[in-house]
C-alpha cells in the first residue's frame, strides 16, 4: 500500500484515490518573469518522479502544472524591457520547457496559462460573495473575509489569533479584516496600460491565489487527489486556495497535500536578497543534467536539499558509478520483474512516500551484484528500476565519455572505474580487473596496488 506524508493530517497515510485505479494531482508551477532556478528544479523533478511512480503502480494519471502569465513581477517586468505581457511570458515558458526537457521531466499532461481562465475566476468569485465569504472594499478590489471560513490555519496549522498577532499594522487599508487577501484587482486609472478584464466589479484582473483554485476546479473537479507544491507555497497559497475552493463549492478542496522542500546553499534558504540564487541554466553550463537530477533525486522529497558544488561532483561520482556498471554488462532496454528481491526493495522504498535515498540504495546494490558477476539480468533490472526515477536511460559509453575533460577520464569516473576492478578482483574475475587497469592506462592513468589500497597518478 502506497503511503504519503499529508501536509493536511501531519502525517504518513495510505493513499485512497477518490476513483478507482485514477490519480488526478494538481501542482503549483512557475511565475515566468525570469528563467527557472534550482527551486524550481527540484519541484519540477519531484513531481515528474511522483506521477512516474504513480503510472508504474499502474494508476491512470493526470497530472496539471500550471503557469503563472499574469502577476505584478510580470507586469513591472514587461514595463521595464518595454515589451509585452505575451512577449515576455512566451520566451520564458519557452526557456522553462527547454530546462525541464533537458532534466528528464515528463510534459504534464495539463499546462494551464492564468490568462486562460479568468472566466471561471470570475464565477468562483461571485459564487465567493453569493457565499458572504468576498466582499468589494471601497478600493474596488474584492477581497476574501478570512474571518467567515471557519476552516482558515487548516493547512499551516496558523490560528486566526496567531496570524492577526503578527500582521503588521497598516497605516490605509479598505480590508474589513488585515488577514483578507484579494481575490480581484481593480484597474487604476492612472495606469492606462494595465493588463485588465471586464467584471461585474469593474475592469480588473485576478489574485495570485485564486488562479490556482480556478484552474484545478476546472480541469480536475471540485474535489481531487492531490495537491503539490514547493514548502514556501503552504502559507499563504495553499491555505488561501482551501479557503477559496471549499468556500465556493462547499465540499472538500484536495485529499493529499505534498510540499518537497527548500534548497538551501550553505545551508541557507537559496534567494536573490542572500545572493545565492542559481538558475538551472548557470548549473547546466557545468554539470550534466542527469547528475543534477540525480542529485535532486537522491535526497527525499521533504528533506531540505543543500545545493554546492561538492555536492554535485558527489552525485556525478555516484552516477559514474552506476554507469560504469552497465558498461560492464550492457543490455538493452527492459522492464522490471517485480518479483525479483531487489525490485521489491525498490518498490516498498517507493510506496513508502517516495523514499528515492532508500530507491536509490537499491540501484547500487544492483551495480554492485553486475560488478561482482558480470549479471545480465542484474543489469537489466538496473536499467529498468532506475529508468522509473528518469535515470541511466543513456548509452553508458555515450555518458562516460560526456564525463570526460580535456584531459581524459575526471577523477570521479577513475575512482569509479577502481571501485569496479576491485570488485572484479573479489570476485576473482581477473580477467576484468586486467582489462579495467589497460583501460586506465590506455587513458594515460597508472594504477599503484599497495596492501590496503589501490591509488593512481597521471602518466
Amino acid at each position: 500500500m502506497l503511503k504519503i506524508y499529508n501536509t493536511l493530517a501531519r502525517d504518513k497515510q495510505d493513499f485512497k484515490p477518490i476513483d478507482a485505479n485514477k490519480v488526478r494531482m494538481y501542482v503549483c508551477g512557475m511565475t515566468v518573469y525570469d528563467y527557472c532556478h534550482l527551486g524550481h528544479a527540484r519541484v519540477m523533478v519531484v513531481f515528474d518522479m511522483v506521477q512516474r511512480w504513480f503510472k508504474a503502480s499502474g494508476y491512470d494519471v493526470t497530472y496539471v502544472r500550471n503557469i503563472t502569465d499574469i502577476d505584478d513581477k510580470i507586469i513591472k517586468r514587461a514595463a521595464e524591457n518595454k515589451e509585452s505581457i505575451y512577449t515576455l511570458t512566451q520566451r520564458f515558458i519557452d526557456a522553462m520547457h527547454e530546462d525541464a526537457d533537458a532534466l528528464g521531466v515528463q510534459r504534464p499532461d495539463h499546462e494551464p496559462r492564468a490568462t486562460q481562465y479568468v472566466p471561471q475566476m470570475l464565477e468562483m468569485i461571485a459564487q465567493l460573495e453569493q457565499n458572504s465569504l468576498a466582499y468589494q472594499a471601497a478600493d474596488g478590489d474584492v477581497n476574501y473575509a478570512v474571518r467567515k471560513f471557519d476552516g482558515y490555519g487548516k493547512l499551516s496549522g496558523k490560528s486566526l489569533e496567531d496570524l492577526r498577532a503578527g500582521e503588521r499594522v497598516e497605516v490605509v487599508s479598505d480590508k474589513h479584516d488585515p488577514l483578507d487577501f484579494v481575490l480581484w484587482k481593480h484597474a487604476k486609472d492612472s495606469e492606462a496600460d494595465e493588463v485588465k478584464w471586464d467584471s461585474k466589479w469593474g475592469k480588473g484582473r485576478p489574485g495570485w491565489h485564486i488562479e490556482c483554485s480556478a484552474m484545478g476546479s476546472e480541469i480536475l473537479g471540485k474535489h481531487f487527489d492531490i495537491h503539490g507544491g514547493g514548502a514556501d507555497l503552504q502559507f499563504p497559497h495553499h491555505e488561501n486556495e482551501i479557503a477559496q475552493s471549499e468556500g465556493a463549492h462547499q465540499c472538500q478542496y484536495v485529499n493529499y497535500w505534498m510540499h518537497n522542500g527548500f534548497v538551501r546553499v550553505d545551508n541557507e534558504k537559496m534567494s536573490k536578497s542572500l545572493g545565492n540564487f542559481f538558475t538551472i541554466r548557470e548549473v547546466l553550463k557545468k554539470y550534466d543534467a542527469e547528475v543534477v537530477r540525480f542529485f535532486i533525486l537522491r535526497a527525499h522529497y521533504r528533506s531540505p536539499l543543500n545545493y554546492s558544488d561538492q555536492h554535485l561532483d558527489d552525485a556525478k561520482g555516484a552516477l559514474t558509478r552506476l554507469y560504469t556498471a552497465l558498461k560492464s554488462a550492457p543490455v538493452n532496454v527492459q522492464t522490471v520483474d517485480w518479483n525479483n528481491a531487489y525490485a521489491q526493495r525498490f518498490k516498498a522504498a517507493m510506496d513508502d512516500d517516495f523514499n528515492t535515498p532508500e530507491a536509490v540504495a537499491v540501484l547500487f546494490d544492483l551495480a554492485n551484484e553486475v560488478n561482482r558477476n558480470q549479471s545480465v539480468e542484474a543489469a537489466a533490472q538496473l536499467k529498468a528500476v532506475a529508468g522509473i526515477l528518469g535515470l541511466l536511460q543513456r548509452d553508458s559509453q555515450e555518458f562516460l565519455q560526456g564525463g570526460q575533460s580535456e584531459g581524459g577520464l575526471d577523477d570521479a569516473a577513475i575512482n569509479a572505474r577502481i571501485e569496479a576492478r576491485i570488485a572484479a578482483k573479489k570476485s576473482k574475475n581477473f580477467a576484468d580487473a586486467d582489462r579495467i587497469r589497460k583501460e586506465l592506462l590506455d587513458a594515460g592513468i597508472v594504477l599503484e596496488d599497495a596492501a590496503q589500497e589501490t591509488t593512481w597518478r597521471r602518466a
